[in-house]
């Protein structure tokens, strides 16, 4: 029997309401595809079967709150999709692109892990991995993270330029084109993205629904820690000191959000109570010496329109809002013998992003 033969013998898995769809047979395992054309023949068999696709972009150093993605796109597809591909273009020049974690070895344990437990669900599988080089994802020039740089990119405006992107401007530029590329050469029926991106989301939604691109965009659930860490592959970088701290921006939208949930819509109220938290933390990391204590920066912490995330000054309650912040892990001073630093020994600055959706109130 041939490769494609043994991929494509199926069964039938049947979904809680009833529904049901071909599975291949095969046992636990996934092909991995370091090219566009092979990965397209594959994509046009399943195609052909009247199979579906949903994919699953990420950029390695894979955790629970990825693994959550795929269990996702599993329960909702016939066929799981995992891209593995750090890329250059949401880096900007003096940004951390080389220090970034890479743990290929890592993720494709836990990625044959889950793909057993999906073997024995009604779930779909993860069939294929595509983990390109930089010269397949950009085959024409060389990628460039500068502002003008030259290249083919997407720009997605006004939308690109706020919260994240005022502080990263070229990031979403290179978030938005690196999708459309991934989107384009596997064209699945569904996408996946984490919530704790907040405007990641949003600026992949414009961006399928303006360009009319052929697919679903699908959010999952921010993963969290229990002392309420949102989960973020740049998290390896903290060590127990920075960690403790780090804690500063879930904190201080939970007391913002309280507020909102007991009546309160002004910005001056949501958002005095996220920042005296902010400052009083900062305070006390002040007053401590060096060795205990882990310095840190808000960029911003954002009270925006769900859509558009413009700044609101009053939230609309049939509509909700968005809160939001930034915060500036700086590097560890005077790290101490056997401490834990985290990876690169406490010496890479750590940025922190995570938001709480405030919902509409009827």
């Amino acid at each position: 029997m041939s490769r494609w033969a043994r991929r494509f013998s199926t069964f039938s898995y049947r979904f809680a309401n009833g529904t049901t769809f071909a599975a291949n047979a095969r046992s636990p395992g996934f092909e991995i595809f370091r090219d566009v054309s092979p990965l397209r023949e594959y994509r046009k068999r399943l195609l052909l079967s009247n199979r579906t696709v949903g994919l699953v972009p990420t950029m390695g150093a894979l955790h629970d709150g990825h693994l959550s993605l795929i269990q996702q796109a599993a329960r909702e597809n016939t066929d799981v999709f995992v891209s593995i591909y750090v890329n250059p273009t949401q880096f900007g020049v003096n940004e951390d692109l080389e220090s970034y974690p890479r743990t290929w070895t890592e993720d494709m344990q836990k990625l044959q892990e889950l793909d057993h437990k999906l073997a024995s669900a009604a779930s779909g599988r993860i069939s294929a991995i595509f983990a390109p080089t930089t010269k397949v994802m950009y085959p024409t020039l060389p990628p460039s993270s500068e502002i003008d740089g030259k290249g083919s990119f997407v720009y997605i405006t006004p939308l690109a330029n706020l919260l994240e992107g005022a502080s990263r401007p070229v990031f979403f530029r290179g978030v938005a084109t690196v999708c459309m590329k991934l989107f384009n050469i596997v064209t699945p029926e569904r996408v996946y993205f984490g919530q704790k991106d907040v405007q990641q989301t949003v600026v992949i939604r414009r961006m399928v629904k303006d360009l009319y691109v052929n697919t679903e965009v699908k959010i999952g659930p921010t993963i969290r820690e229990p002392d309420g860490l949102a989960l973020s592959s740049r998290n390896v970088y903290l060590g127990t000191r920075r960690r403790k701290v780090g804690l500063v921006l879930s904190a201080s939208l939970r007391e913002a959000e309280k507020k909102y949930l007991s009546g309160k819509r002004t910005r001056e109220d949501i958002l005095g109570a996220a920042h005296r938290i902010a400052t009083a933390i900062s305070k006390e990391q002040e007053s401590l010496q060096p060795p205990q204590r882990a310095k840190f920066e808000v960029d911003y912490i954002s009270l925006a329109d769900p859509e558009s995330l413009e700044e609101v000054d009053v939230v609309d309650s049939s509509k909700g809002a968005v809160l939001s912040g930034a915060v500036k892990m700086y590097p560890l001073e005077a790290p101490q013998p056997g401490e834990d630093c985290g990876l690169g020994g406490g010496t890479v600055p750590v940025r922190l992003i995570d938001n709480i959706i405030l919902a509409p109130v009827p």
